[in-house]
C-alpha cells in the first residue's frame, strides 16, 4: 500500500464519520422536537448507511455515505393534554430518537474517526521521514 492510497482512504473514513456525526447532532437537537400542529407528526429519526468504493482512476478502495435514510420505528405517546401538539384526547407524539442510541453511536462515530487520523498521521509521518532520508 503505497502513501497515497494509504492517505486517501483515511480521509475518505474521516470524510464518512463526519458526516455520521452531522447526521447524530441532528438527530440528538431534534430529540424534543415534537409537530408543529395538534396531532402531527415530530421529528423523525435519521440513519445514515455506507458503502465501499474502489475509485475507478486510483485504484483506491474508499467509503461513501450510501444514503441518509430515516428510522420508521414508532413515535412514542405521552398524554399531556395541555400541550400545544397535543391531539383532541390529550396525546402528544414524540421523536423517535433515542438520546443513548445516539450517543453511542456517536462515540463509536468518533473512535473511527480517531483511527483515521492515526492512520493518516502515520503514513504523513513515514513520509517526512522517507523525504528526510533522501535529503540526507
Amino acid at each position: 500500500m503505497s502513501f497515497n492510497t494509504a492517505m486517501e482512504t483515511a480521509v475518505s473514513g474521516m470524510r464518512a464519520q463526519t458526516k455520521r456525526l452531522r447526521v447524530v447532532a441532528e438527530n440528538l437537537a431534534n430529540s424534543d422536537t415534537t409537530s408543529a400542529t395538534p396531532g402531527g407528526d415530530p421529528y423523525r429519526r435519521k440513519t445514515i448507511s455506507f458503502r465501499s468504493i474502489v475509485d475507478r482512476e486510483t485504484g483506491i478502495a474508499k467509503v461513501k455515505v450510501d444514503k441518509i435514510g430515516r428510522d420508521d420505528s414508532a413515535f412514542q405517546t405521552v398524554y399531556q393534554p395541555g400541550h400545544p401538539s397535543a391531539d383532541a384526547e390529550g396525546y402528544v407524539l414524540r421523536p423517535n430518537v433515542s438520546r443513548t442510541v445516539e450517543i453511542m453511536d456517536m462515540q463509536e462515530a468518533q473512535r473511527s474517526y480517531e483511527a483515521n487520523l492515526t492512520l493518516l498521521t502515520g503514513a504523513k509521518n513515514m513520509l517526512q521521514r522517507t523525504i528526510d532520508l533522501l535529503r540526507s
